[in-house]
């Protein structure tokens, strides 16, 4: 299903944000208009989706400061600044290239059934809005006519694509180089996350085909899995992770509120994820819609928590703190692809095999000897899978289609991420020093210390 709300006619647009002020909307669009008043509550309309798009789209961001407390929390103490430093950094990268190239080749320009949209650069405020602005009233109808302010859905947008940024950092913490970062995240949010949405939200060939994912499972969080796991396997694992004779490194966290914080600023978001995904304000319908996405991905990520605690102890060996709260991320990621769904039992089922499976995957990463810090593939990756594919179960996706979707979007992300990480490998190399890795990225590239009354001392004894 398209995103993009330019020329979309009412049937297909049949989801739409409704903001803080959504009691104050349904009670404007309650009182009985006089017929010559029809023009006033086609403005109070555009305000509200306008002013709607701006609070999710100002939520989902606020899910980039989720992601700082969790990441931070979970490395070593002498890696926390920078840590701040790269989520600061992806976002603002983020914003830029989506608005230099990324929003046209996901959303304009894209015909039916294709790959992507128009090559051209930068994306603005429509000229009709311009005409508004410079006084010429007679745009006013034609604005009003749009349903809401281009630059209010450039927004809501953009605030997606730093969240499939955001997934990469905490997978790579610890032992990968801030500027390789920073041009892998330039180059992701500018052509490979775009080129995804293009096919998916755009209404290229996945969306002509019946594709259905609500908010992202797939094209947000698998893409963002997909792209960590290709950077994780090319970068490798901290030195002294995994030993030679099979043991595992224990690393739990450094910081148990700032992670336990983060994952909560991160729930707070996903209301704005998927509640904003709704994108349509035209009555009771969407209010109840919206009501039952806000509940439905509360659900999810209560069951995804419960699973995951339960399932811990069994596999993991321990109550495990990270687990249980990935479990619950994992969850509201599974629910992601279809939170619109009416009967509230398929959403604690989606979110707790979502928990379940987040447990299963780091399980599987340590048998691998794959090093993902803050368990983000497993959460993001494995998780937005599986809640693609049970679009199926009560949402009404057709499996083969889901299928191809979560296959063609990983082989393109993982391919194409990993020929950007080799790239970079081969000029830039992408892995600190060993000498910077056992000293700390703080001190070593910056300079600066998360907690400077702490004595920093190197691992001398973790070699292989």
């Amino acid at each position: 299903m398209q995103r993009d709300l330019s020329g979309i006619s009412r049937k297909t647009l049949r989801r739409a944000p409704i903001g803080l002020c959504g009691l104050v909307a349904v009670l404007l669009l309650a009182v009985p208009a006089a017929q010559g008043q029809s023009m006033m509550g086609a403005e109070a309309q555009f305000v509200l989706n306008t002013f709607s798009f701006l609070v999710w789209g100002a939520l989902v961001m606020w899910m980039c400061a989720g992601f700082t407390m969790l990441e931070a929390g979970s490395v070593r103490t002498k890696n926390a600044s920078v840590i701040c430093l790269k989520n600061v950094g992806l976002y603002s990268i983020a914003g830029l290239t989506f608005y230099l190239v990324g929003y046209n080749i996901m959303y304009v320009g894209v015909e039916p059934g294709s790959w992507f949209g128009s090559l051209k650069l930068f994306y603005g405020t429509s000229a009709d809005e311009v005409a508004l602005l410079s006084g010429q009233s007679e745009a006013a109808a034609s604005v009003i006519g749009s349903g809401h302010s281009v630059m209010s859905n450039w927004f809501f947008q953009m605030v997606f694509v730093g969240t499939t940024a955001s997934i990469v950092s905490g997978a790579l913490a610890e032992r990968v180089k801030l500027w390789s970062f920073f041009v892998f995240i330039a180059i992701l949010t500018m052509v490979i996350y775009p080129i995804v949405g293009a096919w998916t939200w755009g209404g290229g060939w996945l969306a002509a085909m019946g594709f259905q994912d609500f908010a992202g499972s797939t094209i947000v969080h698998s893409t963002g899995g997909w792209a960590a796991l290709a950077g994780v396997l090319i970068v490798g694992a901290r030195k002294g992770k995994f030993r030679k004779n099979g043991d595992v490194k224990i690393t739990p966290p450094s910081n148990v509120p700032a992670v336990t914080l983060g994952v909560f600023i991160l729930w707070l978001g996903w209301f704005g994820f998927n509640g904003g995904s709704q994108l349509a304000l035209g009555g009771a319908a969407d209010a109840v819609a919206i009501s039952n996405i806000l509940v439905n991905t509360n659900l999810a990520g209560a069951a995804g928590f419960v699973a995951a605690i339960f399932l811990s102890r069994p596999l993991l060996g321990r109550v495990d703190l990270l687990a249980s709260l990935n479990g619950a991320l994992a969850g509201l990621v599974a629910i992601t692809a279809g939170p619109d769904i009416v009967s509230h039992q398929w959403a604690v089922f989606i979110g707790a095999v979502g928990g379940a499976l987040c447990v299963v995957g780091l399980k599987a990463l340590e048998r691998f000897r794959v090093d993902d810090v803050v368990g983000a593939v497993p959460v993001h990756l494995f998780s937005g899978i599986w809640g693609t594919l049970a679009v199926c179960i009560a949402a009404g996706g057709n499996f083969g289609v889901q299928l191809v979707g979560v296959l063609a979007v990983g082989v393109f992300a993982f391919a194409s991420s990993w020929l950007v990480w080799m790239a970079i490998d081969k000029t830039m190399g992408v892995r600190i020093s060993k000498n910077v890795e056992e000293l700390g990225q703080d001190v070593a590239e910056l300079g600066i210390e998360a907690y400077p009354e702490f004595v920093v001392i190197p691992d001398l004894d973790d070699e292989d």
